[in-house]
């Protein structure tokens, strides 16, 4: 008896995907980080004393004394869209209103990416260490995952990358944080940009560009973003959360006009659209000029908390360890003695010296890779007091 093969059950198909993505281990730090009395340098959280309360607030009044369409479901706001052009500018990028697309929020924009690009299957190239959000959206894929590996100064190995496409590799679509990479606080060499727009080109393979450290560093200038260099094949994300506050929810898509027509359709199967209210209010405080200057009382700050933590870092850490000093981003990379198993030690730290951290092991991509000796550590969400509170407890944790 031959029995007819019904399409598997929405439902079904729903449930098997959930059940393949995977918890983070950012979801539990968030918990363990927020319980009293735990110090962290866990989380990637911007500082929340330095976020432009004030300013947000007369800018949320002013739009709903006047704009009544702003708590209901709407388009894109326009302007914002044409702010966000100018906003580019800043990091070397020109584009039209036209290209960009708003989301809620970066990780929402890589999300959306994903579901354009990859089909079920298909190959991915990715750094051995990675974000481990943008892994949760590779799950339930299935995607054939191939790493590369990342110079500690340079960023990703490009002719790592080219030797695999000249093998036969046709990924959907190559993933990179090219300034102020989480976890390696590494940013990519400008030589190395253009060498791997160079190979993208010639390959076809598309970029998506996570950016959204690329307004936050320390030095007077960063080099252009891919998006700077090729506006064919490079698929940007940006977001305000880490300049303006997480809790706002909205990021942008720059990408090739071709593929912004498609990007409505998947997002409103997600959420509809972006919050209203918060387009509106960011257009407005925008508008009123406060950005700059807060841009740069972010990159003051954040430089007086990365050197609080350089300096207590070489004071108090083992001596075999490494790091370097990065030139974007809110993270440190720390490289620990081989046989410290980080997993073990955060326990430790959390039992015995209320510190928090991500182990290294965390944001590995693959189990070839070797990262239980290391942890990212996080400066941006603690003071200087707590930095030089909080390393030297840590590394008592380490010399046990």
């Amino acid at each position: 008896m031959k029995f007819k093969r019904f399409p598997m059950n929405k439902e079904v198909q729903s449930h098997q995907q959930t059940q393949m993505v995977k918890r983070s281990a950012l979801q539990d730090m968030l918990v363990e980080a927020s319980r009293p009395g735990v110090l962290s340098f866990a989380l990637g959280l911007p500082a929340p004393e330095l976020f432009p309360t004030s300013e947000y607030a007369r800018a949320i009044d002013h739009v709903l004394s006047t704009k009544t369409q702003a708590l209901q479901y709407g388009p894109p706001f326009q302007p914002l869209k044409e702010q966000i052009t100018k906003l580019m500018t800043l990091r070397g990028v020109e584009c039209k209103p036209e290209q960009v697309f708003l989301t809620s929020g970066a990780q929402q924009g890589i999300s959306l990416l994903a579901q354009l690009l990859l089909h079920s299957g298909r190959q991915v190239i990715v750094e051995e260490l990675a974000y481990t959000g943008f892994q949760q959206v590779l799950e339930s894929y299935e995607p054939e995952i191939i790493s590369v590996p990342t110079n500690i100064e340079t960023g990703m190995e490009v002719d790592v990358v080219q030797r695999l496409l000249e093998q036969g590799a046709r990924p959907a679509f190559i993933y990179t944080v090219t300034d102020g990479h989480n976890p390696l606080a590494v940013s990519m060499s400008n030589v190395k940009r253009i060498h791997l727009m160079e190979v993208a080109k010639r390959y076809c393979v598309p970029i998506i560009e996570d950016d959204p450290y690329g307004f936050i560093y320390y030095h007077d200038k960063l080099n252009p973003p891919l998006r700077a260099i090729d506006d064919q094949w490079v698929f940007y994300v940006g977001s305000f959360s880490k300049i303006l506050a997480p809790a706002l929810r909205v990021g942008w898509i720059i990408a090739p006009e071709a593929y912004i027509t498609h990007l409505p359709n998947i997002k409103e199967a997600s959420d509809i659209n972006t919050s209203t209210l918060n387009q509106y209010a960011i257009s407005h405080y925008l508008d009123s000029g406060h950005l700059t200057t807060h841009l740069q009382t972010l990159r003051d700050e954040y430089r007086i908390r990365r050197d609080a933590m350089l300096s207590a870092l070489d004071r108090h850490f083992p001596r075999a360890s490494r790091w370097h000093k990065p030139t974007s981003g809110i993270f440190i990379w720390v490289e620990l003695p081989k046989g410290i198993d980080t997993v073990e030690a955060l326990k430790i730290s959390l039992e015995t010296e209320r510190i928090a951290f991500i182990p290294g092991q965390a944001f590995c991509v693959n189990n070839d890779c070797q990262a239980s000796h290391c942890m990212r550590l996080n400066f941006s969400n603690s003071s200087v007091a707590g930095i030089e509170d909080g390393i030297p407890r840590l590394a008592r944790v380490l010399t046990r």
